[in-house]
């Protein structure tokens, strides 16, 4: 009973993982991160300039001499080629930029949805005019579209009909929104994806400017109907 007690104690020990640490190079950088300035020890190196042109291959000492002057980093950008790609910029905003177009992109991944709108094979006009105006409400509110067709009983023989239902949809649509994704049938339906032609961030700018004219319009309607009708002849 002894030796088991002393099992279960090292399990409780050493069984708990240590925290993991960032991994980081020889010289102290982490991994993902480029070499700048004196961390990049090679002999020679070729060098573009600030705004992309190409000085040529240069001793690594005149390029950090460069650097210098300018009052700019020498940033690795091609590690792997021969010799070393380095680059003139400011690293600080570099980094500064790149994480703001990071956060901007997982926004509007974020908040891109799929929505979805049924139909079913035999759909009245009516129905078939209100499914759609939802759809294209949708594409122009910035989100995706997966339409699906759902079949019953014999209908699943003739897949072409739900393509063709499919197809004219998107079609009709296409001012609005692209196919990302062609009919595909799986069981008793058959789906396509639309993908709206703006992006959600520049859909809500465009609708935030309609109400703004909106209620700007129906303000001076209001004030208008407020005015006396002598009042605009004097």
């Amino acid at each position: 009973m002894a030796s088991a007690r002393v099992r279960a104690g090292a399990f409780l020990v050493f069984g708990e993982a240590p925290a993991r640490r960032p991994q980081t190079s020889r010289e102290g950088a982490a991994i993902n991160e480029p070499r700048i300035n004196e961390r990049i020890r090679v002999p020679e190196v070729r060098l573009v300039g600030p705004k992309g042109e190409q000085v040529g291959i240069v001793r690594i000492e005149d390029a950090l001499r460069l650097a210098q002057d300018a009052e700019l980093d020498l940033v690795e950008v091609a590690p792997n080629s021969r010799p070393p790609v380095v680059k003139l910029m400011d690293y600080g905003k570099f980094k500064y930029e790149a994480a703001v177009k990071a956060r901007e992109a997982r926004r509007n991944q974020a908040n891109t949805e799929i929505k979805e709108m049924r139909f079913r094979l035999k759909i009245d006009d009516h129905d078939y005019e209100t499914k759609k105006g939802h759809v294209v409400r949708f594409l122009k509110g910035g989100d995706k579209v997966k339409v699906t067709i759902m079949f019953r009983g014999r209908e699943q023989s003739r897949p072409e009909f739900g393509r063709r239902l499919l197809m004219k949809l998107a079609e009709e649509v296409q001012e609005f929104g692209v196919v990302e994704n062609a009919p595909n049938q799986e069981g008793r339906n058959m789906s396509l994806v639309l993908g709206p032609l703006k992006k959600k961030a520049e859909a809500k700018e465009e609708q935030r400017k309609a109400r703004e004219e909106r209620k700007a319009a129906e303000t001076a309607a209001r004030d208008e109907r407020k005015t006396p009708k002598g009042a605009a002849a004097e």
